[in-house]
């Protein structure tokens, strides 16, 4: 459509796929060729089209043993059941940590073990294993310590662990040291010598993993002999679909058939928890990774944030309606003042940044804002808010008692817990870790400016390639007489979308700009008209004072091409269709 300056100031190109792939997909399932294609523009080939459109775990579960390690985490709580052992489940405060836990926790009540899970509190305790935390549970006659979606770098409290006498497995994915912590297994397929090639995985599908394994042991064994059952397995991935959304791992290979099996289980409402929580954020249909993603993730979360950092895990694990809705509520709330927080240390960021580069200035290839005083809670979402704003990786440092603890998001094409750990081993962070997309770190304040410039020098060449490779990628040209409810069935059979399967984009071409009003807090709601006189609605969230905002505000009356994505309106029904708007050209702009 020879857009060069959009909105947003990027290209558009067509996503890249190959026409004759595309067309045998599409005769080999027999689907229409718009499925075909969007399958094929996912690097999806001929022979692997029928599971990736139909996962199913029985084709796509990997061999748990290909994972180092998972062995002998096997036989160590084997070995703990058979001999009535105590067992805690230490687990990180985020969503991936809740549901972690949870399904560790599950499961092993299920097989009869004793067993308790421990959160610690994000504003005292901090990330991850402490000395006393751990010392606490051994003096509470805890004989095995499970910590998960941590622990990978826990080298003081886990070698004090093992002073005490105290047996630790660590199951977690993110990226990993040379050295590793001194503990009976280290269960991490992002270990440096561990081949699974399962490193996209989350913590809540390497546990998942390990429950398998588990049990697979156990029925070898005759553990299931005589009265005792064999846990109901499938029944958990409602709780793996969750973390394995919110932690925004790849939805490929197992990760993608946990996800579309889990969704499905979801929608059963079988976890009380989740059902509550459901009810509260007033999901009336069935579950999507949408709902996972950005309804009941944020409320789970919540509590870690600024509240009761267990209440995410005890809501997940509770049979107890009644409960479940009390949790869920009370989640609720953390919620909404989450938001206020956040908003708070957003302004402040944003103005610290502004301050630096100047209104409408670009940074130098990597964002960091400190303040004293920000909510730890809060600075990773913030972080998430500053990437999408500048498209750039993004540090927020909150500095308190002398201490600065950051969290770090990351944009496609730069591994920023790789940087997180080199600055760890240069001296230049206490402590640091995290995946590709996100990381933690914790500095001593007056290292911010040294850590920043090693940031930009060690980043700068991934991020330059990165933006080269930048343009909104199209999936296809839809007139808008062609948007209808039946063309999103047909989208939708290739989700569920999420990270590395990226929800369909359309251009709808030539549409006259109608209507633009704010509703909600920063939100664009606009009306477009095609030609033959069909209107769409179209939403444009948290833009509204940013440059595509602008546009729209004052473009009524003048003709568009749109991007963005197409779906049900949910809350109109009768079969209406709307927008979500990711980018506009304004037709005749030079």
């Amino acid at each position: 459509m020879g857009v060069r300056r959009s909105a947003l100031g990027q290209a558009w190109m067509l996503r890249p796929h190959v026409p004759r792939i595309a067309e045998g997909i599409s005769n080999r399932l027999g689907v229409p060729p718009i499925v075909g294609q969007l399958i094929a523009a996912r690097g999806i080939g001929l022979d692997e089209a029928e599971s990736f459109y139909t996962p199913s775990l029985k084709e796509l579960l990997p061999d748990p043993s290909s994972i180092l390690d998972m062995d002998k985490a096997v036989a160590r709580i084997a070995k703990a059941l058979q001999n009535g052992e105590k067992l805690a489940i230490f687990g990180d405060y985020d969503v991936d940590g809740a549901t972690s836990s949870a399904v560790l926790y599950r499961f092993l009540t299920a097989l009869g073990a004793d067993v308790q899970i421990y959160i610690p509190d994000r504003m005292v305790e901090g990330y991850g294993p402490n000395v006393p935390a751990l010392l606490g549970l051994r003096q509470a006659g805890v004989d095995l310590v499970i910590t998960v979606d941590c622990g990978t770098l826990s080298f003081e409290p886990l070698k004090a662990a093992k002073d005490a006498g105290l047996d630790v497995i660590v199951v977690d994915h993110h990226k990993a040291e040379t050295t590793l912590p001194e503990a009976v297994a280290v269960v991490n397929p992002n270990r440096l010598d561990d081949d699974s090639d399962l490193g996209q995985v989350a913590a809540v599908g390497v546990c998942f993993l390990l429950a398998v394994a588990l049990n697979r042991a156990l029925r070898d064994a005759g553990y299931f002999e005589g009265d005792r059952k064999e846990p109901n397995l499938i029944s958990l991935l409602d709780i793996v679909a969750l973390g394995t959304v919110c932690d925004v791992v790849p939805l490929t290979g197992v990760n993608r058939a946990y996800v579309a099996q889990g969704l499905k289980v979801m929608a059963q409402r079988r976890n009380v928890g989740i059902t509550a929580l459901s009810d509260v954020g007033r999901v009336s249909e069935a579950p999507t990774t949408y709902h996972a993603g950005f309804i009941l993730g944020p409320r789970v979360n919540a509590g870690g944030r600024v509240g009761e950092s267990y209440l995410g895990a005890q809501l997940l694990t509770t049979n107890d309606m009644m409960a479940a809705r009390q949790i869920a509520d009370k989640l609720d709330r953390y919620n909404e003042e989450r938001r206020a927080i956040e908003a708070e240390v957003l302004e402040a960021a944003m103005a610290q940044v502004e301050s630096a580069t100047g209104v409408g200035g670009q940074p130098d290839a990597v964002v960091v804002a400190a303040g004293e005083g920000w909510h730890a809670g809060v600075i990773g979402i913030v972080a998430s808010r500053l990437k999408d704003k500048y498209g750039l990786p993004t540090f927020v440092i909150g500095i308190e008692n002398g201490e600065a603890k950051g969290s770090g998001r990351s944009i496609s094409g730069v591994d920023m817990g790789a940087a997180v750990i080199e600055a760890v081993q240069q001296g230049l962070l206490l402590k640091g870790g995290g995946h590709a997309m996100a990381a933690g770190l914790t500095a001593a304040p007056d290292k911010l400016e040294e850590l920043t410039a090693f940031f930009r020098n060690h980043m700068r060449a991934s991020v330059e390639r990165a933006s080269e490779n930048r343009a909104l990628k199209i999936d296809g040209m839809i007139a808008l007489s062609g948007v209808t409810a039946d063309l999103i069935d047909q989208i939708d059979k290739v989700g569920p979308f999420g990270q590395g399967n990226p929800s369909p984009r359309f251009v709808v071409p030539e549409l006259d700009l109608l209507k633009a009003d704010l509703v909600g807090q920063n939100h664009l709601r606009c009306i477009f008209k095609s030609k033959d006189g069909k209107s769409i609605k179209a939403m444009a969230f948290r833009q509204w004072e940013e440059p595509l905002g602008e546009l729209l505000r004052t473009g009524i009356g003048r003709r568009f091409h749109v991007a963005g994505k197409i779906k049900k309106d949910t809350w109109s029904g009768g079969g209406k269709v709307e927008m979500t708007l990711d980018d506009v050209a304004l037709i005749g702009l030079p």
